[in-house]
């Protein structure tokens, strides 16, 4: 069973502290992005990304942006998600 973990072939980890607790001392907009993330993103993972890249001197948008490839690169292993990317879409 999955859960609200959606469908995907890629392999799951285990967390060592509480998601909800870490996912609300996100800063506001990266929860948000997180909140839509097509793949079930630990908050713990995220706020890695977010942080060295702030202390980079990045702006949001490029933060964002870092994410964004990030979840294409992992997407395009995951053999569930390209599988259903390939299949031709039917109009309805």
């Amino acid at each position: 069973m999955t859960g609200n973990l959606g469908e995907t072939g890629l392999k799951r980890k285990k967390r060592r502290q509480d998601p909800m607790q870490a996912y609300d001392a996100l800063p506001p907009v990266l929860r948000g992005w997180l909140a839509d993330a097509a793949l079930p993103w630990s908050p713990v993972s995220c706020r890695r990304i977010w942080r060295r890249a702030r202390l980079r001197g990045e702006p949001i948008e490029a933060v964002l942006a870092r994410l964004e490839r990030a979840q294409a690169q992992t997407l395009a292993k995951d053999p569930i998600w390209c599988a259903s990317r390939a299949e031709p879409q039917r109009d309805q």
